[in-house]
C-alpha cells in the first residue's frame, strides 16, 4: 500500500509542479532563487544559535563562514531576479562556450579525418541557443520553465496511468516478500 501512496503522491506533486510552472513560467526562476537563499539560511541560522549557545562555553571560534551563508542566502532572497537573470547569462555563456569549443574541435578533426557537414549542426544549434539566451534571458527563462513544466505534466499523467492500470492491481506485499524472501535465500 505505500507504494500506491508513494505513486500517487508523486503524480499529485508532479502536476501542481507542473502547472505552476506552465501558469507562472516568469515567477518561476524567482522561486528557485528563493528557494537556494533558504537552503543557504537555514544551515547558518542554525549554526549561528548553536555557536551562541554552547560556542562561548566551548572556546570554539565564531563561525564566520556562517555569516557568509546567512548574507548570501539574505542577499538571494532580496533580489532573485537578478540572480535568476544571472544564471540564465552564465548557462548562455556556457552554451556559446561549449559551442565554439565543439566547432574549433571539428576543424582540428579535419586535419586528420573527413568531418561530414551534419556534424556541426549540433554545435551551431548548441552556440545558437547561447546566444539566444544572451541576448533574450527572459525569454529563455519562460520558455525553459514552461518545457520543464510541460514535462511534469507529462510525468504526472504517465505516472498517474500506471497507477490506475497497473500499480493498484499488484497483488498484497505479502506473499511477494515471501517469494522475494525465498528467491534471496536460493541466490546465497
Amino acid at each position: 500500500m505505500k507504494r500506491l501512496d508513494s505513486s500517487l503522491l508523486r503524480a499529485v506533486c508532479a502536476w501542481i509542479i507542473g502547472l505552476l510552472l506552465v501558469l507562472f513560467p516568469s515567477r518561476a526562476g524567482d522561486y528557485f532563487v528563493l528557494t537556494i537563499g533558504v537552503v543557504f539560511m537555514i544551515p547558518s541560522i542554525v549554526v549561528l544559535l548553536r555557536y551562541w549557545r554552547y560556542g562561548h562555553q566551548m572556546h570554539l571560534r565564531f563561525p564566520l563562514e556562517a555569516v557568509g551563508g546567512l548574507l548570501f542566502g539574505l542577499w538571494l532572497f532580496v533580489s532573485p531576479t537578478f540572480f535568476a537573470h544571472l544564471l540564465t547569462l552564465i548557462l548562455g555563456l556556457l552554451l556559446v562556450t561549449a559551442g565554439i569549443h565543439q566547432i574549433f574541435s571539428l576543424q582540428a578533426a579535419r586535419r586528420w579525418t573527413t568531418v561530414p557537414l551534419p556534424f556541426y549542426l549540433l554545435p551551431v544549434l548548441i552556440l545558437l541557443a547561447g546566444l539566444v539566451a544572451l541576448f533574450n534571458p527572459i525569454g529563455v527563462q519562460r520558455t525553459l520553465f514552461i518545457l520543464i513544466g510541460i514535462s511534469c505534466l507529462c510525468y504526472a499523467v504517465s505516472e498517474f496511468m500506471n497507477w490506475f492500470r497497473f500499480l493498484r492491481h499488484r497483488p498484497s506485499a505479502g506473499p511477494l516478500r515471501e517469494n522475494m524472501i525465498e528467491d534471496a535465500e536460493i541466490v546465497e
